[in-house]
This record gives C-alpha cells, sequence and structure tokens, in this order.
C-alpha cells in the first residue's frame, strides 16, 4: 500500500525540521587553545603512568598553572601503563593526540611513560627539547624498595635523567578502605614546596646533579612528620602467579560471560595481525613443548593445542640482603663445592639474621620513613648504587629546602 504523496512529503519535512533543530541544540566541543608560550618563564614538563583522567596528575597540573610560575607541558600514556618499568615501543608508530587540560599544553600517546618522555625530550613534538624539570606522577600507590623497578612512574624521571634533564617521581602511599581522592590534592600541596625549590635550584645549578629525587608521600598527607632523606630498601613484590579456570577474566569483569564472543574477537584481532610470525615461531618450537597460550596461524584451531589461565598476585615481603644475590651468582657461576670452601653456611642463618635485624631497624630505609610518616625523599641513579658525594648532595639539598 503506497502513502499519499502529501503525508509522505509532510513526514519528510518534519524529519528534517527534526535534524536541524538537534543539529542546532548540540554543541560543538570547544577547540582546544594552547595557552600562551612565556620565554621567561621556566618549562616544567608532567607525565605519568596511569593517564590524562588520574586526579594525582589532575590536582598536579592545576596547582601548577595556578602558580603561573611556569610553562606547564603535560603528556602521558593513553592507557594504564603503572607496571611498564622502562619499556619503550618499537618498530611501532605511537601516536599523539591533544588532550584538553585548562592552562597546560598536553598530550596523550599510546606508548609507555618512557615513551612518553622519550618524545617530549626529542623536540620532535614540542617547540623545546629540554625542559627546567620533569616531574613524573603522582602515583596512586607507594614505590618503594625494589618496586621501582617495576614502576611506570619512576621509569619516566629515570629517562629524564638519562637525558640529562633534572626529575623528581612522586608517588602517594595509597590504602585502599582508608585513602579517599582528596588525599591526591593534600599531597600535591605537600610537594609544591620541593618543587619550587627544584626548579629555583636547577636554574641556579644547585640541584643535585647525577641523580634524580623519588618523592613518596604518606597515607595521610597533611599529617606528615617532614622530609626525610631515604635509602632505597630491599623490599620488594613477589610475582605471584596463580591458576586460575579456563575463564580470562575474574567475575564480574565486563568480558567474563563474552568468551565466545567479544573477548574472542578482540583475540582473533591480535592473532591476525601476527599471523605469518606466529607461523614461523611455532615452526622452531621442540615437539615436547607445552604451547602456552600460542598465537598460532589466524583462523586455524589445533585440538591438541594446551591452553592454562594464569592471574598475577603481589606478595609484599622484604629482601634481607643483597648478599641473598651475591651468593645465587656465586653458586651459578663458580659451584657449590667451591662456596663451600670459601664460606661455612653454617653461620649464613646467623648473618641473614643479622641483615634482616638491620634491616627492619634501619630508620633511613625508604618503606621504614614512610610508614612512620615522613615525606620519604630518596636519591636515584643510573646504577643501583648511589655514591657517596650523589647522598650527601642531595641531603645538603634536602635540609636547604627544609631550613628554607
Amino acid at each position: 500500500m503506497m502513502m499519499p504523496p502529501g503525508l509522505v512529503s509532510n513526514l519528510q519535512e518534519a524529519l528534517l525540521s527534526r535534524k536541524s533543530e538537534s543539529n542546532s541544540d548540540a554543541e560543538e566541543p570547544p577547540e582546544i587553545v594552547e595557552p600562551e608560550f612565556d620565554e621567561s618563564k621556566p618549562i616544567v614538563l608532567v607525565t605519568n603512568a596511569d593517564g590524562v583522567d588520574s586526579p594525582g596528575l589532575t590536582h598536579l597540573v592545576q596547582a601548577l598553572v595556578h602558580q603561573a610560575l611556569y610553562n606547564v607541558h603535560v603528556i602521558v600514556p593513553q592507557s594504564d601503563k603503572s607496571a611498564s618499568a622502562h619499556s619503550v615501543t618499537l618498530r611501532e608508530t605511537v601516536e599523539a593526540a591533544s588532550a584538553r587540560i585548562s592552562g597546560a599544553t598536553a598530550f596523550e600517546i599510546s606508548g609507555t611513560t618512557v615513551d612518553c618522555v622519550s618524545l617530549a625530550l626529542s623536540g620532535a613534538l614540542f617547540s623545546w627539547s629540554k625542559p627546567t624539570l620533569v616531574i613524573s606522577g603522582i602515583n596512586r600507590g607507594s614505590n618503594c624498595g625494589h618496586d621501582m623497578f617495576y614502576s611506570g612512574v619512576v621509569a619516566g624521571a629515570r629517562e629524564a635523567l638519562l637525558c640529562g634533564v633534572p626529575a623528581l617521581s612522586i608517588s602517594l602511599n595509597w590504602k585502599k578502605d582508608e585513602s579517599k581522592e582528596d588525599d591526591f590534592k593534600d599531597a600535591v600541596s605537600v610537594c609544591l614546596p620541593l618543587i619550587k625549590a627544584a626548579v629555583r635550584d636547577v636554574e641556579k645549578g644547585t640541584f643535585p646533579k647525577s641523580c634524580f629525587l623519588d618523592v613518596e608521600i604518606p597515607t595521610s598527607p597533611l599529617s606528615n612528620k617532614g622530609f626525610k632523606l631515604t635509602k632505597q630498601s630491599m623490599k620488594r613484590s613477589t610475582l605471584n602467579w596463580l591458576a586460575v579456570s579456563s575463564s580470562r577474566y575474574p567475575a564480574g569483569h565486563f568480558l567474563a560471560n563474552q568468551q565466545g564472543g567479544l573477548g574472542l574477537q578482540f583475540a582473533q584481532l591480535g592473532r591476525d595481525a601476527s599471523a605469518a610470525g606466529a607461523a614461523r615461531r611455532l615452526a622452531t618450537q621442540k615437539k615436547n613443548l607445552e604451547i602456552i597460550e600460542s598465537t598460532g596461524a589466524a583462523g586455524k584451531s589445533d585440538p591438541n593445542r594446551v591452553k592454562k589461565y594464569f592471574r598475577l598476585e603481589e606478595i609484599i615481603i622484604k629482601m634481607l640482603s643483597n648478599v641473598v644475590c651475591n651468593l645465587n651468582w656465586l653458586f651459578l657461576t663458580m659451584g657449590s663445592s667451591a662456596i663451600l670452601h670459601m664460606y661455612n653456611l653454617r653461620h649464613l642463618p646467623v648473618f641473614l639474621d643479622k641483615q634482616q635485624e638491620e634491616e627492619e631497624t634501619d630508620e633511613d630505609l625508604d618503606y621504614r620513613a614512610l610508614e612512620s610518616g615522613y615525606v620519604a625523599v630518596t636519591p636515584l641513579s643510573h646504577s643501583p648504587h648511589i655514591e657517596a658525594d650523589i647522598q650527601t648532595a642531595a641531603s645538603d639539598w634536602i635540609s636547604n629546602v627544609v631550613d628554607n
């Protein structure tokens, strides 16, 4: 049955009218206007590991912009890279997209925190290549001891040091069921004097050289006992892998019930993209090797392929001493018989007990100072061990900041 031409015409006019009203009512997003660059002000580059919407980044950048003392530039990962350590993106194109942060020039990139700093300091993205100071943070969660090696936030500051730029990495000792979002605002107020002093002394040439400073803010920032120069402890997180059921996602995850649908489609995209390379790798595998989560050839299923699923849990432990690592190395390189002649292992438990006692009573270790309510400031360099002159220079600088 055909509709009368007049009715069709009226319906078309009504639809066009509604579409026009809808378009006129829709607000166009405001154009991103970069703040005017002031050559008389120092450049502060801010990055993090958990993206542009992180409350730590938001409060920090707002405070820096509000002070009107710096040209504030921001570059952060598009996705969470909290445990990316010092990884970089190779053989892939990295996208940089402008982001809306009032008063700052900001970009999000499809890479790691180290990529962010490296790209910013290359001169390829911004009109400058060397800021006065790089600030990485504020991170949700502390980064003491060996956690610094996993941390994307700490790696951002380390990359700046490698490029010859002074840097701070800042973390808040976030505790579940105790911390709240406003704590980030308080954390900013605690570290702003340190940032201001760092910029001032970098320009004067008196900021500690050959190191960057890792700043750990206690759980209740405004109740802190003051700044304290600390040493990196041997505390570390054990990576504890747990076997789980065939579901890759825990209950409640939005993909938990999508194994045959959306989740499979995501996995298939990865398989399609790397099918040729995966096929070459599989050809070199030994026949008796269990292939766990192998990408395989795209679109092909192997009923004999073994699949296992694991989830990473974290258990915090304290390393006793570097002696453990040293003994492991000696056993591997020299053999146990040689070690038995060099060292009477019957005395090892007593020696380790002594090392543990020293670890537990040394109030200058990062995690102990942090748990005691201090803002722990730890100088870190390229090597695992800080030279005495670097430690002294950092100590003198912190003392001057506190006194002033």
